[in-house]
């Protein structure tokens, strides 16, 4: 799976965990490496989202102090469905049910060990296609739709 990870300044501290749990997958590492130096959460969900978009990457994952400014940045994007996870629950029902293409997570929030584990669901989970998930995400492309004219 081709997978872009982007983290803001707050979010470096968990970058060798995530990076660690992603062997065997591609990929796009969009930085930033260095805490010192701040970096926007919303740059980086743009970054991720625009991946996603141009078919670079089918996931992203985006690490800033709490994930909820990545999660509320990414999802202003068409067709990212970004949540933040810091459950293994989460983690993976919401790509089983609601197709949750990005991954936020909180580097305040949680520990190596913790991102790691969520790294590992949310890339083993798979979209379940049912019929009641595939009508809900209808009505949220819709929403999607109404707000943009």
């Amino acid at each position: 799976m081709k997978i872009a990870v982007a983290f803001d300044h707050r979010g470096v501290a968990l970058r060798d965990a995530v990076l660690a749990s992603l062997a065997g997958h591609e990929v796009i590492d969009l930085g930033t490496h260095d805490a010192s130096v701040r970096i926007d959460y919303p740059d980086k969900a743009r970054e991720v989202g625009n991946a996603i978009q141009s078919g670079q990457a089918e996931r992203g994952i985006i690490v800033c102090g709490s994930g909820a400014g990545a999660a509320i940045a990414a999802c202003k994007m068409t067709g990212i469905r970004a949540a933040i996870c810091h459950d293994l629950y989460s983690a993976h029902q919401a790509v089983e049910h609601d197709d949750m293409n990005v991954l936020c997570l909180g580097s305040e929030i949680i520990g190596a060990s913790v991102a790691r584990e969520l790294v590992s669901v949310f890339v083993a989970a798979r979209f379940d296609g049912g019929e009641r998930y595939v009508a809900r995400l209808e009505k949220v492309a819709a929403m999607e739709k109404e707000t943009k004219t």
